[in-house]
């Protein structure tokens, strides 16, 4: 996952923490690619076309893809991410193109088969002003024929409430420059504007470090339906998981696979 830096001035006050945007640190904790094959399954769909991954981040899964041949562009807006991402793009020699970019002011000169937003990025939309403004770029940006694709958490409530109460231990690794990283997580949910008020405290060599705030923005089933709708998306599938299990009540996340709705 990805995270934005630019904000509105409205939205100052909800942000991810500088130290999560580290290439090694975020490398060291996000190994799994349980996702691969999903999106993988779904660019076949074009495997001639040309793929947008929007906050692709350190390349985790545009490098893989790229590698089964898609012709694929990344695109992110941290420096220091996309930095991360090139390195490994050279270091295993797949041709991908790398662009920095706040998704919301997204403008490229082409269009594409198939757009996707992986790894629940858009909670990183903190207002619906910001994840309007990324819609209207997808539409823009997308064939008429294409597929948008994204997945986000399925927000459960009970699960936030009862880890309000705890600190929990999420992570412990190693990074690739030679740092032991151990993360410990809090968070508080504010019902007003539905951000989760995640905080990371990171433990590096055995001495704590800092606090990394990581706000989400929570989207419920209903609300995100119709955002799309607004923006005249049509709702192909609405997965629960990644093997493409139906969507229910209990679902951890919703994974959406979307077409336009092309004017006449």
């Amino acid at each position: 996952m990805s995270y934005l830096l630019k904000k509105h001035k409205m939205e100052e006050k909800y942000n991810v923490g500088t130290l999560i945007y580290d290439g090694n640190i975020y490398d060291g904790m996000n190994t799994e690619i349980v996702d691969l094959p999903f999106y993988s399954r779904w660019l076949r769909k074009r495997k001639k076309g040309t793929i947008l991954e929007l906050c692709c981040g350190t390349g985790r899964l545009t490098i893989p893809l790229a590698q089964e041949g898609y012709s694929i562009t990344g695109v992110d807006n941290n420096t220091s991410m996309l930095k991360q991402a090139r390195e490994k793009a050279n270091e295993w020699n797949v041709p991908v193109k790398f662009m920095e970019s706040d998704i919301r002011f997204l403008d490229l000169p082409e269009v594409y088969d198939i757009i996707f937003i992986p790894f629940n990025s858009i909670h990183h939309l903190y207002n619906n002003e910001d994840f309007f403004d990324v819609l209207l770029k997808v539409r823009k940006h997308l064939k008429d024929d294409g597929y948008f694709l994204f997945d986000c958490f399925n927000p459960n409530i009970h699960y936030i409430v009862h880890s309000e109460k705890e600190e929990k231990m999420i992570a412990e690794y190693s990074t690739k420059d030679g740092r032991d990283v151990v993360v410990k997580q809090t968070m508080v949910y504010e019902n007003k504007t539905q951000i989760n008020r995640i905080k990371w405290h990171y433990f590096i060599n055995g001495k704590f470090d800092s606090i990394q705030n990581m706000d989400m923005r929570l989207y419920f089933p209903k609300e995100l339906d119709t955002y799309l709708s607004m923006h005249e998306f049509k709702i192909i599938h609405k997965f629960g998981g990644f093997e493409e299990e139906i969507f229910e009540d209990k679902s951890e996340k919703q994974i959406l696979v979307c077409k336009k709705n092309c004017r006449v």
